[in-house]
């Protein structure tokens, strides 16, 4: 792509090759959300190496978790900068080597800056620029896209829990991070399949009031390029902060910060929480699975669901219903101890887990709209980094001094229910609009694409008081029944004739 990042055609073609990046988005998600996970059937042998708590073995997983999410702004920017393609292939390399030299680590804080802090970091590097570029190739078909690719985390979860079991007990963990490393590298390979879509073609000028050097350009790349003051160079915008003040941005921002505290914390404890309850190791990797193929089903169909025509409207109140049943499901299954009540609970919690990774870019993207999403979703995702900071190891350090799991799962739980609750009161007072004049995909809570077309029209328009050809005077009139000003011809006196 070089260093023009990514480019948007007059419109995402909704298919082609469209399908081979959404398989690579496919296997990038799931490894960026699966493999944290997965890492944790590791922990109990760390544990007893390093002789540390589970709440100090735990940061391995949320520093990887930090990393993915706090360094979205720097991936925004490097993406604006370089392209998708090569920030990508450069994170698939840092991802591989993070968990290699994970394997050669004497002590913890080896661990935190390896299988953290750098293979954190390059997932975070294949995963940001996979959806931007899903977002450039699908708009019709955006929401299905969106759950297909979302499913590879329950694919990955569902595979890599039972491999790192494996791994662990032929190979110790050393062997198995090892191996771990090398799977990686398949990364790589997902980030040269990320072809830009095809560019519009040259922007005709207008003879009289023609694009100033460098408009033509603007106009093609979106947000990323305006015009300076000089008019005559062109500078590039590498993070758009400006999305902060959009109230749609903000309540979705504040709901992915609740919802972060709790939503990941029932997955990396209940594995070493089932062994505790008695269940065989075996058994209690398996519980991972479990949520695994209930969420490869519903993430699809939940995408499915968002694309029809009566609820993508609504999109928003079906991420707050997605939020408050997997809160409830939390609560419910508190005092689960035995194998029975875990596979319900893992049931349950497949199926809201998954509505909910289906939605939560789709909403994004449907708020602030794709010329801004790049900046809106590395600006969430570093909020979202600060929760999962506090999230998990808090729950640790709770199961070191209380020895009991009980507390987790009821606070984890009215965290993600409250995270619903106020998705769907925030949205329904400060976002409804009027029953006449349905939104349009990118335009809640800011201009959209046909403003933003309004506003190009209106700016060809001579301003009031000048004269056309011919003697023709422009003046504006009230046009009759709205209100704004409209544009309306009048001749001179001696030339009407």
């Amino acid at each position: 792509m070089g260093a023009s990042g990514p480019r948007r055609g007059p419109g995402p073609p909704d298919g082609g090759w469209g399908w081979a990046v959404l398989g690579a988005c496919f296997v990038i998600t799931g490894f960026a959300y699966g493999f944290p996970k997965a890492v944790s059937v590791f922990f109990r042998a760390l544990m007893r190496d390093f002789g540390a708590g589970y709440s100090d073995t735990a940061w391995v997983s949320s520093i990887m978790l930090a990393m993915l999410y706090g360094t979205g702004p720097v991936s925004s920017i490097l993406v604006t900068r370089f392209g998708c393609r090569p920030v990508m292939l450069v994170g698939g390399l840092l991802a591989s080597a993070g968990m290699i030299l994970a394997s050669f680590a004497t002590r913890l804080l080896e661990l935190y800056l390896t299988a953290g802090v750098l293979t954190g970091l390059g997932l975070a590097l294949n995963f940001q620029p996979s959806l931007i570029m899903l977002g450039l190739y699908f708009e019709r078909r955006r929401p299905l896209a969106n759950g297909l690719a979302a499913a590879g985390s329950p694919v990955f979860l569902s595979a890599l829990s039972p491999l790192g079991q494996q791994l662990l007990e032929h190979f110790g963990w050393r062997g198995g991070f090892l191996l771990l490393g090398g799977l990686l590298l398949n990364c790589c390979a997902c980030g040269a399949v990320m072809r830009p879509p095809p560019g519009p073609g040259p922007r005709p000028r207008r003879d009289s009031a023609g694009d100033a050097p460098g408009e033509a350009e603007a106009h093609r790349a979106g947000p990323r390029v305006r015009e300076a003051p000089s008019g005559g160079r062109t500078r590039r915008r590498l993070l758009d902060v400006t999305v902060c003040a959009d109230r749609a941005f903000a309540v979705y921002a504040v709901t992915k910060f609740l919802m972060a505290l709790g939503l990941f914390v029932p997955a990396i404890l209940l594995v070493n929480y089932a062994k505790d309850a008695g269940v065989p190791d075996s058994e209690a990797a398996f519980l991972l699975s479990i949520v695994g193929f209930v969420d490869i089903v519903a993430r699809p169909a939940c995408g499915a669901l968002a694309g029809l025509a009566r609820l993508r409207p609504h999109v928003a109140y079906l991420f707050s219903l997605a939020l408050m049943a997997n809160g409830l499901t939390d609560l419910s299954s508190a005092r689960a101890r035995s194998y029975g009540a875990l596979v319900a609970f893992c049931i349950a919690f497949g199926l809201s887990y998954g509505m909910v990774g289906a939605l939560q870019f789709e909403v994004l993207m449907a708020a602030v709209g794709a010329p801004r999403f790049p900046s809106a979703l590395g600006l969430v995702l570093l909020l979202e980094a600060v929760a999962v900071l506090i999230g998990p190891p808090s729950a640790g350090r709770l199961v070191d001094a209380l020895k009991n799991y009980e507390i987790i799962f009821y606070l984890a739980g009215s965290e993600v229910a409250l995270a619903g609750i106020f998705m769907a009161v925030a949205t329904y007072c400060c976002l409804r609009r009027p029953r006449d004049g349905p939104p349009s995909p990118g335009t809640e809570g800011g201009a959209g694409d046909e403003e933003e077309a309004e506003a190009e029209v209106d700016s060809d328009l001579p301003p009031a008081g000048t004269k056309e050809p011919g003697g023709l005077e422009a003046v504006e009139v009230p046009s009759p029944g709205t209100g704004p000003l409209q544009p309306e011809v009048k001749t001179e006196p001696g030339l009407d004739s």
